[in-house]
């Protein structure tokens, strides 16, 4: 695989990032993952304003010359060097320059883009569970795409470890907040659901494009607000929402099983948008 640091190509394994990497020591990274088809990124221009927000909310400086062309330039300068001409996974990683403690030395930045190929997964069974061994903050903070992902990758393993699709996490008002992997939707007699920005949850890209899209749809309604789990319970449908998977229907949550009608109209226009977006 060949990467992309801070515009110059170099095979994965040759490039060695410093043992004070700010990302590696103390979290101080944010990232974008991206799904590309060819050389076009879906939604690239949101990824791009969600990252710029995301380094003015951590003080990170800005490179003059970082601009939306060279987002992209960047981009698809590394999946033209990996050779991927059909669906791509690409991460793009800013952290601050080595160097420092908890107080840096610069708030100057790096940026590392990697792409591989990705593979279509099927929408078979999809069972989730509640994760409560630990919980996720609620507040603005922790909305943001950073790498201090912990909670999530003990989830996620956890999820594994007992034959779930999915973990979804609550926060400390034991409201749900989000999947270990993604957003989550809950519809029931015709409204859909989803846990606020307040309540702890990524600003994903696919959330703000499926929020739009169940405004447009006659007989729905959207409702940004808080979710206890009784709800998933008590709901007609659940799904989940991220940039690699786009709208993922959710089969079982413990002995209740979820029908798909509503979601299957929203993927429906959400593929619309896609085939319009190339």
């Amino acid at each position: 695989m060949i990467v992309n640091f801070n515009g110059e190509l170099f095979q994965a394994d040759q490039l060695h990032l410093s043992s004070n990497n700010r990302g590696l020591k103390y979290g101080d990274s944010i990232f974008e993952t991206l799904k590309s088809k060819g050389l076009t990124c879906y939604f690239l221009e949101d990824h791009y304003f969600r990252l710029m927000a995301s380094m003015r909310m951590l003080r990170m400086e800005i490179p003059m010359n970082f601009s939306p062309g060279f987002f992209k330039e960047q981009i698809v300068k590394t999946i033209k060097a990996n050779g991927l001409e059909d669906l791509s996974r690409v991460r793009l990683s800013v952290f601050r320059k080595d160097g420092g403690y908890y107080l840096p030395v610069t708030n100057e930045i790096d940026f590392l883009v990697e792409a591989v190929v990705l593979s279509q997964r099927s929408q078979g069974l999809y069972e989730i569970e509640l994760y409560r061994d630990f919980q996720h903050a609620s507040g603005l903070l922790s909305g943001l795409k950073t790498n201090n992902k912990i909670l999530h990758v003990l989830a996620s393993i956890y999820a594994k470890e007992n034959g779930y699709q999915n973990c979804i996490l609550i926060n400390e008002k034991k409201q749900v907040v989000e999947a270990s992997n993604s957003n989550i939707f809950i519809v029931k007699d015709g409204l859909v659901r989803t846990p606020a920005i307040q309540e702890g949850c990524l600003n994903g890209i696919i959330r703000k494009k499926v929020i739009q899209l169940v405004n447009q749809i006659p007989g729905l309604e959207m409702e940004e607000t808080f979710i206890n789990p009784m709800d998933l319970l008590q709901a007609d449908e659940v799904f989940l929402t991220n940039s690699i998977m786009d709208i993922q229907s959710v089969t079982i949550f413990r002995k209740k099983v979820y029908v798909t009608e509503i979601t299957d109209k929203i993927r429906e226009k959400f593929n619309l948008m896609l085939e319009e977006h190339l």
